[in-house]
């Protein structure tokens, strides 16, 4: 599908400006169908449909609004088309308590189209811009307010992004969906108040990236690449949480983790890490020991949030071979 888009790139715009070139706008609206699918790659595949409609139906692009415009009412309609008749993707602490830190408690994996996954910042967040703008676009990503709107029926998915999230008009926003301002308030004053009423408003702003924070990434690494469980457990906080999907299974405080990382977490031992920027948050992509020979191969994906000044949650995004590509990172790293 990408040689499609990218193919009829040129003569879509051939008669417009620079200016008017869809691909200008491929990474807001890979955030826009990111926060309606709660999927990387769903999110990559929804852009490439809505760049190859866009350039089908092309001559019915009349110029009343702007391309922009016109761009996300094709991927929002995209969107709806793959939510309808599915379930809501999730994040491990939506399927139940947590769990011992036992090997049996992993369970089967689910399939992954049962979970939010991460995303890389810069695939879908603007690159400068106003500080202030871009916390909140940072916000907007987070883990678990993207599965926060996986709550809501797909419509009123939409118009809660467009509205609260991008901060469109409830005017541009009637239009883009074909319906009327009344009907995108009330959507969106019914889509506010399922989040609160389950409490799956996006929390406090992330704590900013200062020496302290950029301090205990440090620890955070060291501790981990050493193995060295007991100070790794040491910079977490008293009720942190370590989730990993695909598995339903999640642990709660530091005591559980370590144990964990002790016994059926062994095999991370020896690994490495690479810094991210991803949901949002820091992150990291982990390798680990081969087995078919030197050097380390990829395993996970971990994003990571802080409170008071350490870890507070660790989500480690597992079987995740397909991850590493899409995001540009090394099949394999050197002994």
């Amino acid at each position: 599908m990408t040689s499609v888009a990218e193919g009829h790139r040129r003569e879509f715009t051939d008669a417009r400006d620079e200016a008017e070139d869809p691909e200008r706008y491929r990474s807001e609206l890979t955030g826009f169908c990111y926060r309606m699918l709660g999927s990387a790659f769903e999110a990559e595949d929804a852009v490439q449909e809505t760049l190859v409609r866009a350039w089908r139906g092309r001559d019915g692009f009349d110029g009343r609004s702007s391309l922009r415009s016109w761009l996300y009412r094709i991927a929002t309609n995209v969107c709806i088309d793959l939510l309808n008749g599915r379930n809501r993707r999730a994040l491990p602490m939506d399927f139940g308590p947590a769990a011992p830190p036992v090997h049996s408690s992993l369970g089967e994996p689910l399939p992954e189209y049962n979970w939010v996954g991460p995303i890389l910042d810069d695939r879908v967040l603007p690159a400068g811009g106003d500080p202030a703008d871009l916390a909140v676009a940072r916000e907007s990503i987070r883990l678990a307010f993207v599965a926060a709107l996986q709550h809501l029926p797909p419509r009123q998915r939409a118009v809660l992004i467009l509205r609260d999230v991008l901060a469109w008009k409830a005017a541009e926003v009637s239009e883009l969906l074909d319906t009327t301002v009344a009907s995108v308030t009330s959507a969106l004053q019914r889509a506010r108040a399922t989040l609160a009423d389950q409490h799956l408003a996006p929390s406090k702003p992330a704590e900013p990236m200062g020496d302290g924070l950029r301090a205990l990434l440090e620890r955070y690494v060291d501790t981990f690449e050493r193995y060295d469980i007991d100070a790794f457990v040491a910079l977490l906080t008293e009720d942190a949480v370590q989730s990993m999907p695909p598995f339903a299974i999640w642990l709660h405080g530091p005591k559980d983790i370590g144990t964990w990382m002790l016994g059926p977490g062994i095999g991370c031992q020896g690994g490495k890490m690479i810094a991210l920027e991803v949901n949002g948050r820091s992150g990291f992509a982990t390798y680990r020991r081969s087995e078919s020979g030197p050097g380390l191969d990829p395993f996970s994906l971990q994003v990571l949030d802080f409170a008071d000044g350490r870890v507070s949650e660790i989500t480690v995004f597992l079987d995740t071979p397909a991850l590493f590509p899409l995001f540009g990172l090394p099949p394999h790293l050197d002994p």
